[in-house]
Order: C-alpha cells, then sequence, then structure tokens
C-alpha cells in the first residue's frame, strides 16, 4: 500500500463515528416537510400538514422590537444564560402561569426550546443512566436522550386512556439506574394535556423514587377547553427542586425561526448548563433576545386570536378524518396536531403516508418516528381550505382504495 493509500485509510478512521451517534437518525418531521416542500417547489398542488410551526406571522409589534434591536445596535453578545431583562420576564410569566417563585437565577436561554433540551440531557446525563420517555413521544426524545450517553426506557401510553401517563407502568420501568422521566403535555405528536390527577402522583413517585423531571411545556398556551394547562411543579410546590420547566416563544408567538428558549430549574442545574452552553452556542443571537421579551411584555390579544383559529381548524379536520373509513382520531386538547389512528387501512403508517403523498399529494407525518406505526400526525397550522381540500382528496383515495 503506497504512502497515500494509508494516509487516506488512517483519514477514514479517524472519520469514524462514535457509538452515541450510530442510531441516531435525522428528525422524519423536517425530512418529510422538506421533501413536501421540494415536490411543491416542482409544481405539485401538495398539501401539507408536516408542519411543527404556527402559520401565523410573528406579531407587529414582536417584528418592531427586532428592528429597534437592530437599529439601536444590540447586536453584540449579551450573557451566555441570557439578557438579566428577558431571564426576569421568563420567571415573571413562569410564576404568573404557574403560581410559582422562580427568579431570572433560576433561568437559562437558549436557542430554541431544543436547545434547552439539549442542555439539560447533557448536564444532567452520564453513560449508564436512564431516561424514562412516554410514547407516542416528540421524535427528538430519545436522539437527545442518546447524545448525552444515557438510554431511553420508552413507557407506552394508551389512545383509550386518552394518552395519559400509565403510573404503573412507569414504576415498573424504573429502575436503579433511572435519573429523570420525561413529561410533554400538551403533547406532540397527540395533542394530550396530562391530568390534574396524573400529575400529582407523577410528582409523588418523582419524590419518592428521587427522580428529576423535565417538562416539556413549550405548547402550553395552546389549550382548548376545558382542558387545561398544568404544571407540576404547581401542584407540589416540592417538585420545583428537582424539575426543569422547557418552554419558548416558537408555538405562542409564531416565532420558530428566531429560535428563543429556555428552561426554567433548580439554581445548580441552570449554572451548569450556563457552563456547557457558554462552550457551545455562548449566547443566543441578541435580536432574538429583544423580540422575545416584546412578546412576553407586550399585549397578548395575538395569542387569543391564534388559538381561536386553531380551536376552528381542529374541529373541522377531526371531524372529516373521524368520517372517513379506516380512520380513527381522538380530538387533541392542546397543541396543533391530530394524532389519526390508521391500523383500520390494514398497512403500516409509514405505507400510508407515502401513498398519501404519492397519489393524493397530501403530505403528513407517519407515526414510526413517534413510537407508533399505527398514527399518522396531522399538524393543522394550516388554513381551513387546506385542510377541506384534503378531506376531500382523501375521501376520493378512500373510495378508489375500496372500489
Amino acid at each position: 500500500m503506497d504512502a497515500q493509500a494509508i494516509a487516506s485509510t488512517r483519514a477514514l478512521t479517524a472519520l469514524t463515528l462514535p457509538e452515541r451517534l450510530r442510531d441516531v437518525e435525522g428528525s422524519p418531521t423536517l425530512a418529510l416537510a422538506a421533501k413536501a416542500k421540494a415536490l411543491a417547489n416542482a409544481g405539485k398542488p401538495v398539501l401539507d400538514f408536516t408542519a411543527g410551526e404556527p402559520d401565523f406571522p410573528t406579531p407587529d409589534p414582536v417584528k418592531r422590537a427586532g428592528i429597534r434591536a437592530i437599529e439601536s445596535n444590540q447586536t453584540r453578545y449579551t450573557p451566555v444564560a441570557g439578557l438579566p431583562e428577558l431571564r426576569a420576564a421568563v420567571a415573571q410569566q413562569v410564576n404568573r402561569t404557574r403560581h410559582t417563585n422562580y427568579s431570572a437565577a433560576h433561568v437559562l436561554v437558549s436557542c430554541g426550546a431544543k436547545h434547552a433540551l439539549f442542555n439539560v440531557f447533557q448536564a444532567l446525563c452520564q453513560p449508564g443512566d436512564e431516561v424514562i420517555l412516554l410514547s407516542p413521544y416528540w421524535v427528538s426524545f430519545p436522539a437527545l436522550v442518546r447524545l448525552a450517553g444515557a438510554k431511553p426506557v420508552i413507557v407506552p401510553t394508551q389512545e383509550a386512556d386518552g394518552f395519559q401517563p400509565d403510573l404503573a407502568a412507569i414504576r415498573n420501568a424504573i429502575s436503579g439506574a433511572t435519573k429523570a422521566l420525561v413529561i410533554n403535555s400538551p403533547s406532540n405528536p397527540t395533542g394530550a394535556v396530562v391530568s390534574k390527577a396524573r400529575l400529582e402522583a407523577l410528582a409523588a413517585l418523582a419524590l419518592e423514587r428521587h427522580l428529576v423531571v423535565i417538562s416539556d411545556e413549550i405548547y402550553d398556551e395552546l389549550v382548548y377547553p376545558p382542558a387545561a394547562h398544568r404544571s407540576i411543579t404547581q401542584l407540589n410546590p416540592q417538585m420545583a427542586d428537582c424539575t426543569v420547566l422547557i418552554g419558548g416563544v416558537s408555538k405562542t408567538y409564531s416565532m420558530t425561526g428566531w429560535r428563543i428558549g429556555w428552561a426554567v430549574g433548580p439554581e445548580p442545574l441552570v449554572e451548569a448548563m450556563t457552563t456547557l452552553q457558554s462552550h457551545s452556542t455562548s449566547n443566543p443571537t441578541s435580536i432574538s433576545q429583544h423580540a422575545a421579551l416584546a412578546a412576553l411584555t407586550g399585549e397578548q390579544s395575538s395569542v387569543a386570536a391564534m388559538r381561536k383559529e386553531f380551536l376552528a381548524r381542529r374541529d373541522r379536520l377531526v371531524q372529516g378524518l373521524a368520517a372517513l373509513p379506516g380512520l380513527r382520531v381522538k380530538t387533541p386538547e392542546g397543541a396543533f396536531y391530530a394524532w389519526c389512528n390508521v391500523r383500520g387501512l390494514g398497512q403500516s403508517a409509514q405505507a400510508t403516508a407515502q401513498q398519501w403523498l404519492d397519489e393524493a399529494l397530501v403530505a403528513t407525518v407517519p407515526g414510526e418516528g413517534f413510537g407508533s406505526s399505527e398514527h399518522i400526525r396531522f399538524s393543522f397550522a394550516t388554513s381551513l381550505q387546506t385542510i377541506d381540500d384534503a378531506l376531500r382528496r382523501l375521501d376520493s383515495w378512500c373510495r378508489k382504495r375500496s372500489s
């Protein structure tokens, strides 16, 4: 073997991916959204239900705050953990809505809620630790746990039980290696809101078994009556010492591209996450932080208006899907997703979603990435017209399939 071949072999060896990355795949939601956009860009009339982001514009006062930040040269580094006034505003917002007693020192502002979750798992977990995830789960939870060197332990929830946490199953899944439990309420993908009774029971179990609870509450403002959002920390004050709340402006204020999220939790853990962030991204974008501050401290009418529109879309989509043969769907209590059971079609969610895209030009997300081969996720962050058009296409597809 000549010197060049030896050097090439050594380079390939050096590029071997570490073990923690081998089972981590790209986000299926982002991949399918990209495929749908590619078809649309090619002139196909695709109806897209993949997006996990509101289709409304960012509120004008928030946009103007970002513009003012640029014009006034607020474009330099900020403290790693975020602007002090933004951290204080986050603490005040959490305290107001959850009756807690956090200060700015309990808050770390990051580059979106996903980044906040990444920081939590990296600061909290080490190889050999286990983290309990409830299935169906948000697609990134298992990957984020694995990237921290820990093992995700999947505990199923049941459709017949409204996808509520199964306390007996969670207790049985706890081992001596269990470090944390992840709650996502309202849920992506099911739209389920964890009940007060289940949250109280989870709090008691976490305290009994000395678990950290990571509560992803990014959809907290998108809850539809009679359901109500509650945080585990407001139901048991002791939980403040062992809970990390995850939030952000992306869903509530239609600010997904601004990339501002946060973690609120015990000071020692927030300090550790801040140290971690100082060596990765450093501070989130200064301009976006000023816009997020305006969102949190400004008038909130846009939030109520968006929630009202999502409610109308939810009802239209759920009623339409439930009327189609082979489909079954529970009415989501929060977020903007309908989790549709397609088992009655006699094939996997992946196969069904692919056929819907190829044959009906309706883009959805199959449930395999969320832990279910029997469900498909529809995002109703789209217009009523798009929903009506998609229901007509799927009705036609179902009729052709049965004929």
